[in-house]
């Protein structure tokens, strides 16, 4: 199977701050968590960006504007400039733009995130169906925004206006737990009208381009925590990614992934930014990294030795994936993660 059908994590005898020049970083999950930074992640990304890595945050979150998100990366202790930010917001009004004519009127349902990447664009964010919108476009807008809103995105879409989403995430985490995304959002308007959006946030090519063009990486590599939007993002786009296991994948979920969300390095957080990746070895029968073995036996998961953690679980993952071939994992992992404290 070819390396986007991946059956192991690869490995790399370079620290990866090294051998890539430009970190592409989620997050929520990735660099904090409920508005305070994760552990090691400001010392991991500093010792990065010392290093010579260009460090450049990719946001679904279409709420906040990149000043925003800089000054809170800033406040938390890693410093960031609004060009640093990349965000959903900024696709979808790239993708907006290259469809109406200029100075057109767009209908938001959204917030300020979105106003000020639809006006960098040269477009004109309005309120209202009756305004004449050459497109409507819907970002996530928090928990105040009025279900009149709604009303006003189905009216201009019944009508054929183009219907653009810049993300269709269906969940967001939140101090109090899971909340609506905008993807819920989305499904409002869709269920009212039967239309379908153009959609451009991660995982799909829309927004992989946006961030390409304003970072300029060449050597890139995707970091997040997101099977479904940061890994299959990264597979989309053909570049390479770092799953780190702080935000909402667990090593189990890791374990089943079918090949689309197969990242090419795993690891436990952001320090793995500063370090090589061992290799995993072998064949389908067995297979090693660090002091581990892991295989298949019957319809579960074995494995043998001692070590890292995170080595243990590279082995599973070429174990599992490899059993699995083009589809998702159905093998019983229970017992072998509780030994790795997984």
């Amino acid at each position: 199977m070819d390396e986007r059908g991946r059956t192991r994590p690869s490995g790399s005898a370079q620290a990866l701050s090294q051998a890539y020049d430009t970190a592409l970083l989620d997050l929520d999950g990735v660099v904090y968590a409920g508005g305070e930074a994760i552990a090691y992640a400001v010392e991991a990304l500093g010792a990065a960006r010392g290093g010579g890595m260009h460090l450049a945050y990719v946001t679904n979150n279409a709420l906040r504007t990149p000043d925003a998100v800089a000054h809170h990366l800033t406040e938390l202790g890693v410093p960031a400039a609004p060009a640093d930010v990349i965000t959903s917001a900024q696709a979808v009004a790239r993708l907006i733009a290259e469809q109406v004519p200029a100075g057109a009127r767009v209908l938001v349902v959204g917030g300020e995130g979105l106003r000020v990447a639809l006006r960098e664009r040269g477009l004109e964010p309005v309120d209202s169906a009756d305004d004449d919108p050459a497109a409507v476009v819907q970002g996530y807008g928090g928990p105040e925004l009025a279900w009149g809103r709604f009303a006003e995105a189905c009216y201009a879409v019944a009508r054929g206006v183009p219907w653009f989403a810049s993300n269709t995430d269906l969940t967001i985490p939140s101090a109090r737990g899971i909340a609506p995304g905008n993807g819920a959002a989305v499904e409002v308007v869709r269920i009212a009208t039967g239309g379908t959006p153009q959609v451009a946030g991660k995982p799909l090519p829309p927004m992989h381009r946006e961030t390409i063009l304003r970072t300029g990486a060449e050597r890139p590599l995707v970091v997040g925590d997101r099977l479904d939007t940061d890994i299959e993002g990264a597979f989309n786009g053909g570049v390479d990614s770092l799953l780190v296991l702080t935000g909402v994948t667990d090593a189990a979920q890791l374990l089943a992934a079918e090949p689309k969300y197969r990242p090419t390095y795993v690891d436990a957080d952001l320090r793995g930014l500063l370090t090589g990746q061992p290799e995993v070895t072998g064949t389908a029968d067995a297979f090693a990294c660090g002091g581990w073995t892991a295989a298949v036996r019957g319809d579960a998961l074995v494995l043998e030795g001692d070590g890292e953690a995170m080595d243990g679980l590279r082995a599973l993952c070429a174990a599992a994936w490899t059993h699995a071939g083009d589809g998702a994992g159905t093998l019983e992992a229970g017992k072998v993660l509780a030994r790795l404290g997984l």
